[in-house]
């Protein structure tokens, strides 16, 4: 079933009310909370490469309270176990049996802080939970429920004692972008607000959970023209076959960009995809999956650049009507 205008226009009026609950702990950085909220209604996981105090905890728990979800807060370091993320079981002496304790993974947001400061073994624990939605324990599977999101941050600053993500978690994160710091009129205007606690504002529930669950489903069925399956198949195909990568885009992160583009569609009010809505994911989607040459870095190109090279070079379709 396709995604009809009126669901479209319901979508978006939804959105918007999100967009604009989250924005009053993330003030300034529209761009950066529609990213988040496409995220996570396209059931994918968020990467943040920042410097601290930019606001990401903020942006993690404004998320969590406009959808009526809980928010936990894994800060990583190298002595992090994955116990420490997923769970333990414990022996009951009353019961004679093991009990399962949940980690704070279980939670409808979860923020991992400075997710490359901990052992790529801790890093490996949420790989299971981000692609299937559970964890194993013991060799029993815990579902962490839905709708569950990851927003994991990394501090480009300082890279002493840090582990680098491998690609396979990498290519598990829907998008990466960061937010960076607000500009001058928006740092006056937090200044001014400062008298509240940090995090003490709660933010009233926009939707409940199982309403981003149903968002979710709405947003798969928006129309996705046969042209812009193309476009994107030939976006990804050229990453491959760039000289400068080493390693292109996955079939996954085809699907990603497919899964993005439409619910950046809808929050547009549209029930079909047309080409800017892919244009405008390239880079966030595609570019933190990309293995670069070691030559081509060392002349200063980077992974955004090169997607917005690539985009400059695969011409788009003409843009499809409604279907």
């Amino acid at each position: 079933m396709t995604m009809t205008p009126e669901q479209a226009t319901r979508f978006a009026d939804v959105f918007a009310r999100l967009a604009a609950g989250v924005e009053q702990a993330l003030q300034g950085k529209p761009h950066v909370v529609r990213l988040s909220l496409v995220a996570l209604l396209s059931e994918g996981h968020l990467l943040l490469e920042d410097a601290p105090g930019t606001g990401k905890t903020s942006l993690a728990r404004a998320i969590a309270q406009s959808v009526r979800g809980t928010a936990s807060r894994i800060q990583f370091t190298p002595d992090l176990l994955p116990g420490d993320i997923t769970g333990v079981s414990v022996y009951d002496q009353s019961a004679r049996a093991f009990e399962f304790r949940p980690g704070p993974v279980f939670a409808t947001v979860l923020l991992a802080d400075e997710i490359n400061r901990a052992s790529p073994k801790t890093q490996s624990a949420l790989l299971e939970v981000m692609e299937e939605g559970r964890v194993t324990v013991d060799g029993r599977s815990h579902p962490v429920g839905e709708p569950f999101m990851v927003i994991a941050t990394q501090n480009p600053v300082e890279q002493a004692g840090t582990y680098r993500l491998p690609e396979a978690q990498l290519d598990r994160f829907l998008i990466k972008t960061s937010i960076g710091y607000p500009d001058h009129a928006t740092t006056l205007r937090i200044l001014e607000g400062s008298t509240e606690r940090a995090h003490s504002t709660a933010l009233p529930p926009i939707i409940t959970s199982e309403g981003v669950t149903v968002l979710a489903a709405e947003a798969r069925t928006a129309h996705v023209d046969a042209s812009i399956n193309d476009y994107i198949v030939r976006l990804v195909q050229a990453t491959r076959d760039a000289p400068e990568t080493r390693l292109g885009a996955s079939v996954r992160a085809a699907l990603a960009l497919s899964r993005a583009a439409k619910t950046y569609a809808a929050s547009s009010g549209r029930h079909y995809v047309v080409p800017d809505d892919v244009k405008a994911l390239a880079e966030p989607v595609l570019a933190h999956r990309l293995l670069l040459d070691p030559e081509a870095e060392f002349d200063g190109v980077s992974a955004s650049s090169l997607v917005g090279q690539i985009l400059l070079e695969v011409a788009p379709p003409g843009e499809p009507t409604a279907a």
